[in-house]
Parts: C-alpha cells; structure tokens; sequence
C-alpha cells in the first residue's frame, strides 16, 4: 500500500496500519526511512515561519534554514531512536512482549503519519502567525501523535 494511503487510514485505525506494517517484516531500513521522511516533512513546514521570522527580524534566513536543518535532520532522529528505545524498555516493565524494532516503527509511523497536520501548523506560524489558531492546530498536531503513537505502541508490544 502506498504511504498515502497508509497515512490517510492510519487517521481511521492506527493500530491496523501498524500491524500491517509490522507484517511485512523486520527492515531497519524501513524504520530509518520512516523517521527520516518525517523530519524532512517537518525541516520544510519549518520554512513558511523561518522566512516570517528572517523577514521580520532582518536575520539571515540562510543562518535559520541551516540551525533547522542541523536539528531536524541529524539531532532529531537521534532522539527519536532514543525515544523509541526508551518507551520499549517501559512497554517491557509493564509486560509488553515486543521488540525494539516494533517500538521504533510505532513511533516513527506516528511522526510520519501526522506529518500533514505539521505542514498545517508550519503554514499557520508562517502565514499568520503565533496566535489562537496556530496552538489549535498544534494541539491537533500533538493529540493525533499520542493517539497514533499510544496505540501503534499497544499493538507492537502485544506481539
């Protein structure tokens, strides 16, 4: 199945997709993929506010475009692999039966699949910027990622 498509039912039924996914087999390369794809999503909707921001400060947008880059491209999966190792050990301690691979597709399927909201939220900050509307979307952003991660995590770790 496409990613877009998977996306789109990942709104209808998280732990169904992940369990496809998981389905398909252990492949690293897959998870890094995932997680690599959602934070160059993020590192572009990161681009309409960073221009704002150039513009209405007088900085160089070429010195924030870099900072964004740096974090969202090399800092940030890092941390995520963290994250996900992290949220396993826990999963473990309260009886999941999963492994590491399981517990970093569920997170990075989730960064990945909410990715469209974060273009949203990018297009908000950058275009009217901080304000009422901007935090809503960032909460809608946040709540599908929990739900999302929550439930891809429930159904890798009863495997």
């Amino acid at each position: 199945m496409p990613v877009s498509r998977d996306i789109a039912a990942t709104y209808r039924g998280p732990r169904k997709v992940v369990q496809r996914l998981l389905d398909m087999g252990q492949r690293e390369d897959r998870a890094l993929i995932f997680v690599m794809a959602a934070c160059v999503i993020t590192f572009i909707a990161q681009w309409p506010y960073l221009a704002r921001r150039a513009h209405l400060e007088d900085v160089e947008l070429n010195g924030l475009l870099a900072g964004s880059l740096m974090a969202w491209i090399i800092v940030a999966p890092l941390l995520l692999y963290v994250l996900a190792w992290f949220s396993h050990v826990l999963a473990r301690l309260v009886g999941g039966k999963g492994s590491y691979y399981s517990a970093r597709i569920a997170l990075f399927w989730a960064f990945l699949a909410t990715s469209p909201l974060m273009l949203l939220h990018g297009l908000m900050r950058g275009f009217i910027g901080m304000g009422t509307q901007e935090q809503i979307i960032g909460l809608v952003w946040l709540g599908c990622f929990l739900w999302f991660w929550l439930a891809g995590l429930w159904q890798a770790e009863r495997a």
